[in-house]
């Protein structure tokens, strides 16, 4: 009688397809679609992130060129130094406006770049650099070609280059990447601010 129940504790239904390695099979799927969608939702992020931290920076300076070039006119001192008396290195106008969003563009980037590292949680001083460049940037435009001050805006260009270069530092401590990003917007400032050196003494 015992042996009996025994036999009928061990023995399984016949009907039933729920086995201790189906089970097992199961959870491992289970927890599969788990990390796949985890991982979905940390990718969605991450490019809502990334469009952000590029569109914003880039509208602002696209803003801050519109203003500009609507402020100034026909017999603006800026203007005639890039039309009529430019140099044969002197940029168009256009390719001055042009690069500024260019290079708004590439530190939104690093910024993300640093920010995605963790890099604006260990180190604020990272965040408080680049939207200390992102001021500069937008300043430019308008107070050279709007408000025809080219000395002010040699300035500008002073804090602009300084805080990128201290940006770049900074960020070289998180992403290497992030660092590369800057070199060319460091260059192009420099060249920038021999152009308004032009400016000033034309």
């Amino acid at each position: 009688m015992a042996s009996g129940d025994l036999k009928q504790r061990v023995t399984h239904d016949p009907n039933s397809n729920t086995t201790p390695m189906n089970e097992d099979k199961k959870k491992i799927e289970g927890g599969g679609g788990i990390k796949r969608d985890k991982r979905m939702v940390m990718a969605k992020r991450g490019l809502k992130s990334l469009a952000i931290a590029v569109f914003l920076p880039l509208s602002l300076t696209v803003l801050s060129v519109y203003i500009g070039s609507s402020m100034h006119n026909q017999q603006s001192r800026a203007h005639d130094a890039v039309t009529s008396r430019k140099p044969f290195w002197f940029p168009p106008l256009w390719a001055l406006h042009l690069t500024c969003p260019a290079t708004s563009l590439l530190t939104g980037l690093s910024a993300w770049m640093v920010w995605a590292d963790g890099g604006f949680h260990r180190n604020p001083t990272a965040l408080l650099l680049y939207l200390l460049q992102l001021f500069f940037t937008v300043l430019w435009d308008p107070i050279v070609f709007g408000a025809e001050a080219p000395r002010l805006g040699f300035f500008v260009l002073f804090g602009l280059f300084a805080s990128l270069l201290a940006s770049m530092r900074v960020f070289e401590r998180v992403n290497p990447i992030a660092r590369d990003l800057i070199k060319p917007c460091l260059a192009w400032i420099a060249f920038l601010s021999i152009v308004n050196l032009k400016l000033l003494f034309v």
